[in-house]
């Protein structure tokens, strides 16, 4: 069965975690942008690459969390970690199981990159203050 990226809704879910508002990646991204542009963009499914790459940048979010974060994937990591004895699931949904070793490599990963998300949305709070100081 063939997973439904939504990069557009990935966009927007992590825009929101950051807490950064539509207007101020408008503002990132440039003078041709704005908040019903970034609007629009949240809705596509698709979104080309040098656009992906330069909203990476003004999230400081790598381009890969939105080409291949998926809810449905979210939920199976997360059910199959902490139920059903580890059973894990790769890409394809064919349960494998997973040694304890390799579950919590996952969610030491998973850690490392939720405080690097957490540490930028720190270093990008300082920054928009820095702007309105201004």
């Amino acid at each position: 069965m063939e997973q439904k990226i939504h990069q557009g809704r990935n966009v927007k879910r992590f825009r929101e975690m950051l807490g950064i508002k539509q207007e101020a990646l408008a503002f990132d991204l440039g003078n041709e942008w704005n908040q019903k542009k970034i609007s629009v963009l949240e809705q596509k499914d698709v979104i080309e690459d040098n656009l992906l790459k330069q909203i990476s940048n003004a999230l400081k979010i790598p381009v890969e969390a939105f080409q291949n974060f998926d809810e449905e994937q979210a939920v199976n990591v997360i059910a199959n970690t902490f139920g059903n004895n580890g059973i894990g699931y790769q890409r394809n949904d064919n349960p494998t199981f997973n040694p304890i070793e390799q579950v919590l490599k996952m969610h030491e990963e998973k850690i490392a990159l939720y405080e690097r998300m957490l540490k930028e949305k720190d270093e990008m709070m300082a920054r928009l203050e820095k702007l309105f100081n201004k």
